[in-house]
């Protein structure tokens, strides 16, 4: 019978099939899937800025109970592997807490995000712009939803999912996994960022950019500060802004683009 391998070699390796599962169920997924969609905008006559890319839109048109359940439904399911990596945490013995993603600091998570959000919110919109207008990136369509009462709560919630999904995996749980497997803080930082610009590659090469140096910069925090909660503040605050901003605005100022 062949030698066992060392409880250390077991334990690294299951480690990195953890992290490998987790990411291929969720946002490495996502990377795979953006990537196919930006070689089809590639391929497909006409500029990028000529093509739209629809971020919350209807489930079921004209059916409004129906298409309800359908956003919950999707809201409620993209979550599942941040309670995946919970799960994980505590079998660790660790939880959700050693990421900093618990209710022990809120008003200081909330007054960071809120002014992460603030910095990163103005500089976002003006890069998108650019890129968009140098043929960059695709217009981005926040939100596609039909005028009925459910419409900014889904909005709202939707963001709220995005932030918590992208930030505890791409930030707390990657980070944390990495480290234990040997990488550099630089290599870690990398591949954070190169992921989170990956699923947005949908977007174009201006969504692919713009968001790697928001990882890099989210990155910075969160080892700043050990929390990923003034993060998924933060970016909560952003996609609400998008969302919700591209719903009272659209058409009706000339500066945002639509399709």
């Amino acid at each position: 019978m062949a030698d066992s391998l060392p409880q250390e070699a077991v334990s690294q390796r299951i480690l990195r099939s953890e992290t490998v599962l987790v990411l291929a169920l969720s946002l490495g997924a996502s990377g795979v899937s953006a990537l196919i969609s930006f070689v089809g905008s590639l391929t497909k006559p006409g500029g990028l800025k000529d093509q739209a890319a629809t971020l919350n839109s209807s489930y079921a048109p004209g059916r409004p109970w129906l298409d309800l359940a359908w956003q919950l439904f999707g809201i409620t399911t993209a979550l599942v592997p941040v309670a995946l990596v919970a799960h994980l945490l505590i079998r660790e013995g660790a939880g959700l807490r050693v990421i900093g993603f618990d209710r022990t600091r809120p008003s200081s998570d909330l007054g960071r995000g809120v002014l992460v959000a603030a910095g990163i919110g103005s500089a976002g919109l003006a890069f998108y712009l650019v890129a968009r207008a140098a043929g960059f990136n695709l217009t981005v369509v926040p939100e596609s939803l039909p005028d009925v009462w459910w419409k900014f709560p889904v909005l709202i919630l939707s963001a709220i999912q995005n932030s918590v999904v992208e930030e505890v995996i791409v930030v707390g749980y990657l980070l944390r996994r990495l480290g234990q497997l040997g990488w550099t803080p630089m290599a870690a930082l990398v591949a954070s960022s190169v992921l989170r610009g990956s699923y947005h590659l949908y977007q174009g090469i201006g969504g692919f950019v713009g968001n790697m140096v928001m990882g890099v910069v989210f990155v910075l925090l969160y080892r700043r500060w050990q929390r990923v909660g003034p993060l998924v503040a933060a970016h909560a605050l952003l996609d609400i802004g998008a969302f919700v901003g591209y719903a009272l605005l659209a058409g009706k100022v000339g500066w945002l683009p639509t399709p």
